[in-house]
């Protein structure tokens, strides 16, 4: 069996690489995080933790010690509960993310290859996932996991095309949802349709329906939404599970996850 990381790696400095223009949306690209090393900040650290001297700690070394701050429960590769999509779901109360049992968030998958597909700024049609599922010659597994791969690996936040991509509408969602997934992946930024992309369809037509439609659709039919994704380049189409495993954040809408293919 080969396990396939497809975690995003969380790195302060990619904050930095954003375009300016995007600056606003640090927040869910990676933390900022302040270093102690075990030669440096962290022998102070560890030297009044034990109320000696820093002359006094076993070669001259602390401890290796990190705070993050700015840390998003949205933060790059990560898992949505339903409360992300609404107070209600379901006619229910959403479930917060430590309200989703483990055993729900380790499953069969299948890959979607959407590139050639879809575009930037543009809904993914209901016809381009149903023909991708076609050619993975596999059925949606019964409260498994859609991943859908649509060619946003090619870029990192440094790329203004990082947060230009192809989003699910309310009709797409539920497409899914209705063939019988449970947890729905995307290697790009966001589920939806960027987010200027949506504004601009609503002042054009004054139809709130266009904002954040395919979230919301969550509130129909109880799915769990993974963003960011990575390596999905390197899985099947078919014949894998995967565990989606968030932290365990209480009361939380999402919590950042290690994603881990099991092929």
């Amino acid at each position: 069996m080969q396990l396939i990381d497809l975690t995003r790696t969380l790195d302060p400095a990619d904050r930095e690489r954003l375009p300016e223009e995007l600056r606003a949306l640090a927040g869910v690209v990676a933390p900022q995080v302040t270093y102690a090393h075990p030669t440096g900040d962290g022998r102070q650290e560890f030297a009044r933790a034990m109320g000696c001297g820093v002359e006094d700690l076993p070669d001259g070394e602390g401890w290796g010690s990190e705070t993050l701050d700015g840390f998003s429960s949205h933060l790059g590769t990560h898992v949505d509960a339903p409360l992300h999509y609404g107070s209600t779901c379901e006619g229910r109360p959403a479930r917060t993310i430590t309200d989703i049992a483990v055993d729900e968030l380790w499953c069969e998958a299948i890959v979607l290859d959407l590139r050639g597909r879809c575009r930037p700024d543009t809904a993914i049609e209901v016809a381009a996932l149903r023909d991708a599922i076609e050619d993975t010659a596999a059925e949606v597994p019964a409260g498994g996991a859609v991943l859908l791969r649509t060619g946003q690996e090619g870029f990192g936040p440094g790329d203004p095309e990082f947060f230009r991509y192809p989003g699910m509408s309310r009709e797409g969602t539920l497409f899914l949802a209705d063939r019988g997934a449970k947890v729905l992946g995307t290697d790009a930024a966001g589920w939806d349709l960027p987010f200027g992309v949506m504004a601009r369809a609503f002042r054009e037509g004054r139809d709130n329906a266009v904002l954040w439609d395919g979230h919301r659709a969550g509130r129909e039919r109880e799915v769990f939404i993974v963003q960011q994704l990575a390596n999905l380049a390197a899985l099947p189409p078919a014949g894998f599970k995967v565990a989606f495993f968030p932290l365990k954040l209480a009361r939380a809408s999402a919590a950042p996850a290690r994603v881990v293919a099991f092929v």
